[in-house]
């Protein structure tokens, strides 16, 4: 099999956009998120409302090794703007 152009040779570019199909999505990390947020919103959202936001979504968590069974003080529900904000996030890095 000969790559190249011309006549009974196959493209190197077909291949290149066929391999592009096939490579795993990038992480998306919390520090992701948040510089996005704050890039076009303007304000600061803490990691752990990014995380209830994904719980009330339904999304996968990471399991914690040294995770409470209890938690000592119960989550705080993170202001309907940062809500909204971080939701908007998650669409734009295709999570949800």
């Amino acid at each position: 099999m000969e790559f190249g152009k011309g006549k009974g040779k196959v493209p190197l570019d077909a291949i290149a956009e066929r391999a592009k199909k096939y490579q795993p999505k990038p992480k998306i990390t919390y520090k992701m998120i948040q510089e996005y947020v704050e890039k076009k919103y303007g304000f600061k959202v803490h990691t752990a409302y990014i995380a209830e936001v994904k719980r009330s979504l339904g999304l996968t968590m990471y399991d914690a090794p040294n995770a409470v069974e209890e938690l000592k003080q119960p989550r705080k529900c993170p202001p309907k703007e940062k809500v909204e904000a971080i939701a908007d996030a998650l669409k734009y890095f295709e999570v949800i």
